[in-house]
């Protein structure tokens, strides 16, 4: 028996799988989200998704990314890994998701010309919005943006042709603002930020509910005093915290109690850094995060 059916749950809780069904849409999550969808149903063009390593930006992209490949009046094309060695190769990535038939040996140039010809009948002839989204932009090469500012080109007098999403780490930024006329089509930009306190601790009562657990109260397997120091040691980045959640709940069940308190993430939070702190006490490792919010 898995250890979160042990204490009545239906699901594991915290899993660092980006599942959809366990986002929860904190206030930075919720208004990217908000203007994401705003900006493609207006047919702004560009937008671009920044934040550091855990921030939960692969799951806002997988969430939204289920929305609109729901949607029918949308053609939406989807690329995980943008790791590409030649145009060429991008090129036909991009042709073969729009279902463009190709000569193999097309060249780069014959590529480009029967993807403008598939955007505008798709997009003008037929009055769909054409929504390309790229997860883990930050490895996109220099090339790649080229092309797809020559392909953000494409509008009519009223809208692009082209809605465009990219979602990326933090070092993506400084690449794109050197790239003038690209960083100009950018119609949305967004950083998203750690969680506050208050949003941990919805975090953590949302993702215990999604599992199954009875009653109203989805924090009941944890303590105030737990949550507390949950989002002081995981400084409010979604993936630390999930973590330490999910190695607390083990511990929980190890240890044969029924609520997580602050002893029980203590021993947890000493157990994951004495081998980084030989010297130094774990206890003391905790750091409150800042309150900063950033929007570009």
């Amino acid at each position: 028996m898995s250890y979160y059916q042990v204490l009545g749950l239906g699901k594991e809780p915290f899993s660092t799988s980006p599942d959809p069904a366990f986002f929860y849409l904190s206030r930075e999550h919720r208004a990217a989200f908000c203007r994401l969808q705003i900006a493609i149903s207006l047919k702004r063009g560009m937008s671009v998704i920044l934040g550091d390593v855990g921030t939960g930006k692969t799951t806002l992209s997988r969430k939204l990314a289920r929305i609109l490949s729901s949607d029918e009046g949308l053609d939406f094309h989807l690329i995980l890994n943008p790791y590409f060695k030649t145009d060429k190769q991008f090129l036909s990535r991009l042709a073969s998701l729009m279902h463009i038939e190709t000569s193999k040996r097309a060249t780069g140039l014959e590529y480009m010309e029967a993807i403008e010809k598939n955007l505008f009948k798709r997009g003008v002839e037929d009055h769909r919005t054409i929504v390309l989204l790229i997860d883990e932009a930050q490895m996109l090469p220099d090339f790649a943006f080229e092309i797809l500012r020559i392909l953000l080109n494409y509008e009519t007098n009223e809208e692009k042709i082209l809605q465009l999403v990219l979602v990326g780490q933090m070092e993506l930024l400084p690449r794109i603002s050197r790239i003038s006329n690209f960083w100009d089509r950018i119609a949305l930009k967004y950083v998203l930020n750690p969680l506050a306190e208050d949003e941990v601790r919805e975090l953590i009562q949302y993702r215990v509910r999604q599992a199954g657990l009875a009653g109203p109260d989805g924090s009941s397997l944890f303590t105030p005093g737990a949550i507390r120091d949950i989002w002081a040691h995981s400084q409010g980045y979604p993936r630390r915290l999930t973590m330490l959640c999910h190695n607390c709940l083990e511990a929980l069940v190890m240890q044969e109690k029924r609520v997580v308190d602050e002893d029980v993430v203590r021993e947890v939070i000493a157990r994951e850094v004495k081998p980084l702190l030989p010297d130094t006490e774990a206890e003391g490792s905790a750091v409150a995060p800042s309150d900063m919010r950033i929007v570009v």
